[in-house]
């Protein structure tokens, strides 16, 4: 199974291919897209659609991995931005018909350490256990990225 774990946001959207094979964890790529903050929205939005495209285009992943929103952010403008850039994903996995699997954070953290309310550090540390891969050198959106690929794998083994 090929997984591509998304993290979305309107600054930067973490992404990472995680596969599983004969119960062998492997991540194959991963990466960032990012916009710029001066730009017009529909401008940011177009960079993460072309973003997430080529990444589905050249990565090919048998399912698609993206955190659901809460609704209880401390600032709502927030949420509604979040919501924006969580759209352009569905969107692109749908054009490419690459099933698409939503997980709360709480499930994300259970699947990895078992505790629906560890650290980011604890959520981290696993992730770079399982693949071997030194967080240190990426962005925590890439980390955030790999473990909701991670999520669904473990989700789909038992299922």
């Amino acid at each position: 199974m090929k997984v591509l774990g998304i993290d979305p946001g309107l600054e930067v959207t973490g992404w990472a291919v995680v596969s599983e094979a004969a119960s062998r964890l492997r991540a194959l790529a991963c990466g960032v897209i990012r916009t710029r903050p001066g730009d017009p929205l529909e401008v940011r939005l177009q960079a993460i659609f072309e973003g997430a495209q080529a990444v589905i285009e050249q990565q090919n992943p048998e399912a698609l991995a993206l955190e659901e929103l809460y609704s209880a952010y401390a600032h709502p403008r927030t949420a509604i931005l979040m919501g924006h850039a969580r759209g352009i994903v569905c969107l692109c996995a749908a054009l490419h018909g690459v099933p698409l699997f939503h997980y709360s954070a709480t499930q994300v953290k259970r699947s990895l350490t078992g505790n629906g309310r560890a650290s980011k550090q604890q959520v981290q540390g696993m992730v770079g256990t399982l693949l071997g891969v030194d967080l240190s050198r990426h962005p925590a959106d890439v980390a955030d990225a790999m473990a909701l690929a991670l999520c669904h794998c473990n989700i789909a083994r038992r299922g």
